[in-house]
């Protein structure tokens, strides 16, 4: 499974939270107590022949049942970050941001069940080989998958965690 696996090449990914730490109560849904603001994020190390990005966020707890929280294709090759609360703002020209498991268009914080235990949230960033990828905006997992795949020069994961 390509979204779950370890990093390749020598990319990194960072935020405002560290790897393995708890993702900060604004980046949550509001029925979580949060404000749904996506979190800041940074990469670095992609390859020379990187022609674009695309971005994936999903709950790998198994009661989340892969829930996706924020896929984003067509990230130009010369982007590395995004700013915190960029989802449907300020992302960067030419970006597409697809339909989470909520069911609207965008980053879709943290919103696990009550009394679920911790919840990881797996953001990774793939460099890919391509400079657009043709995805309708209610592109399932399975299907960003299947067509990303065979295009990714490098990627770079980021985890944190949270519950309630």
């Amino acid at each position: 499974m390509i979204w779950a696996s370890k990093g390749k090449g020598n990319m990194t990914l960072t935020s405002s939270f560290t790897d393995k730490g708890r993702i900060p109560l604004k980046y949550v849904m509001p029925a979580a107590g949060g404000q749904n603001i996506s979190p800041p994020l940074k990469w670095e190390g992609a390859p020379s022949q990187t022609k674009s990005f695309a971005l994936l966020c999903v709950d790998l707890h198994p009661i989340a049942n892969h829930w996706v929280h924020w896929m984003v294709i067509n990230i130009p090759k010369n982007v590395n970050f995004l700013p915190e609360g960029a989802s449907r703002h300020k992302m960067p020209k030419g970006s597409k941001e697809l339909k989470n498991s909520f069911g609207f268009i965008g980053y879709g914080g943290p919103q696990p069940p009550p009394g679920t235990g911790e919840h990881p949230y797996v953001f990774t960033i793939f460099a890919l080989d391509v400079a657009r990828i043709d995805l309708p905006e209610d592109a399932s997992l399975e299907m960003f998958s299947q067509t990303i795949k065979k295009h990714v020069l490098a990627q770079a994961n980021l985890t944190g965690y949270f519950s309630r």
